[in-house]
């Protein structure tokens, strides 16, 4: 153990084969260990700046998910004048023009969301009371977009 008299001994253990270990001091955290995730909802989904947070990140899987499949749908649309047929096909199927839809939904929300995060990183909409604004703004302007998109991709 040090020699220093300065040097807190309790931190101190002595082991039977005379090793000393150095032991943490108790530290009380009020930190909760493990939340359900009804917790974590329960606290999130009454700030729009969770709500859009999460949105963001959802809509950036999304877009990503589906990029590889409208690629194909292009890559096959121009591949021939049969290909463009074939694509035309199924784009007269329900399921597709949805897939579509989910794209571009998740695409509007992404833009939108990501112009946001932009004038906050210009210093706009930092404070709370603002970024909340800001962020109540953004989802009223996806859904005003996703609505449009629904109506002109899907029915």
């Amino acid at each position: 153990m040090p020699d220093n008299a300065s040097f807190p001994s309790n931190l101190f253990q002595q082991t039977p084969d005379g090793v000393f270990t150095y032991r943490m001091p108790a530290v009380k955290s009020n930190r909760p260990v493990n939340l359900s995730m009804g917790q974590v909802l329960e606290v999130n989904l009454k700030s729009p700046v969770a709500i859009a947070s999460i949105l963001h990140r959802l809509s950036g899987v999304i877009v990503f998910l589906l990029v590889p499949v409208l690629l194909w749908l292009l890559d096959k649309s121009l591949s021939s004048p049969e290909g463009f047929a074939q694509v035309q096909e199924i784009f007269n199927g329900f399921f597709v023009r949805f897939i579509v839809w989910v794209f571009v939904a998740g695409l509007i929300y992404h833009f939108i969301a990501g112009v946001k995060h932009l004038l906050a990183d210009l210093g706009f909409a930092e404070e709370l009371q603002s970024g909340r604004t800001a962020a109540t703004i953004s989802l009223i302007l996806s859904a005003i977009g996703i609505i449009a998109a629904f109506v002109w991709i899907v029915i």
